[in-house]
């Protein structure tokens, strides 16, 4: 009798313990997420005053860091929700980061960076309507996607958004197509022209390395760019970008960085960017910048020390902050320091 006891009483306990494991299996995942970055630097020039007499600020050509002193980045909170096969994300920014961001938004729109719908059709095609950030060039919008905290030419200069519609494509062995129809480039809300920009993507991607081919072309206008990027081992990463804009601009930068420690990675940008009229320096006149930067984790936070010298083909960066224009140089040095915290 006791025996059947003890029996009975080890199916009741196991039968209460896979219920246990069942109900915690029915839970599901909530359909909503939440994350984002905040970020504030400390930037200062070191052959040259910060803010010459004539109000202006010096600073390289390029965009998001180039306020002098102590300034602020922005807050960037991103809510995505998906149920099934079609879910939506809103992309909101907050701070002088995200007004450079969204340039092309008029008043009411102005901290939205990205806002779409999607539709997964299948595991091999997604659909995507709305604003979303640009599929060209190495770098991003958010500080939290990139190494370096300063910016590139080619990626200030180039698209930073698109409203429009895309299908997106996995072709199998590693290869991926998208394709798709936009707004003037940066013109968020709506048309303002009447005329689309059409984008492509070709892509190839392994788990050491991937290649993209991207471009957009619209009514007199082409751009053609492509960004590749290989861990060589575990420490040690190479990154390519080059990009060449009809009537605007070309350029080409490498990136090399290497993790010294699980904390620590040392990285190294060179760019060089020729002017063929986009107008952020003198026409047909080129520019090359070196960026050394650190990135330093404490968990969610990372510490960026960043050093970078942006070097002219003529004299055209001022030398006396008090009398601008009487002495010019062709480099200009900098430092900044920026904090980087993830959600």
């Amino acid at each position: 009798m006791k025996n059947i006891k003890y029996l009975l009483t080890l199916l009741i306990c196991a039968g209460l313990t896979s219920t246990g494991f069942a109900q915690e299996e029915e839970k599901e995942e909530s359909p909503f997420s939440l994350s984002g970055s905040i970020d504030t630097y400390f930037r200062a020039n070191l052959n040259s005053g910060n803010v010459p007499g004539d109000g202006s600020t010096l600073a390289p050509g390029t965009s998001f860091a180039n306020l002098p002193g102590f300034s602020l980045g922005m807050v960037n909170v991103i809510g995505t929700y998906q149920k099934d096969k079609v879910g939506v994300v809103a992309d909101l920014v907050f701070g002088p980061r995200g007004q450079e961001a969204v340039f092309g938004s008029i008043t009411n729109s102005n901290i939205i960076n990205q806002l779409y719908v999607y539709y997964n059709v299948s595991d091999k095609v997604t659909l995507t309507l709305g604003n979303f950030n640009t599929f060209l060039g190495y770098e991003v919008i958010s500080p939290a996607g990139n190494f370096n905290y300063s910016t590139s030419y080619m990626f200030s200069y180039g698209p930073f958004s698109h409203t429009g519609f895309k299908a997106d494509f996995d072709l199998g062995g590693g290869f991926s197509l998208m394709t798709g129809l936009f707004n003037p480039t940066d013109a968020t809300e709506f048309n303002p022209t009447g005329s689309y920009v059409g984008g492509l993507q070709l892509g190839y991607a392994t788990d050491k390395s991937s290649i993209y081919l991207n471009s957009i072309i619209s009514d007199g206008f082409t751009q053609f760019d492509i960004t590749a990027g290989t861990n060589v081992s575990d420490a040690v990463y190479l990154g390519l970008n080059a990009t060449t804009a009809s009537d605007n601009f070309t350029g080409v930068a490498a990136y090399f960085q290497v993790a010294t420690s699980d904390a620590l990675t040392l990285g190294l940008r060179g760019e060089y960017f020729g002017d063929d009229g986009v107008g952020v320096i003198d026409l047909d006149e080129s520019v090359f910048d070196l960026t050394f930067s650190a990135n330093y984790s404490v968990g969610n936070l990372t510490l960026i020390p960043e050093i970078r010298v942006d070097t002219l083909s003529y004299d055209g960066f001022a030398t006396d902050g008090a009398n601008p224009g009487t002495m010019s140089s062709k480099s200009l040095s900098s430092f900044l320091l920026a904090a980087v915290f993830s959600f």
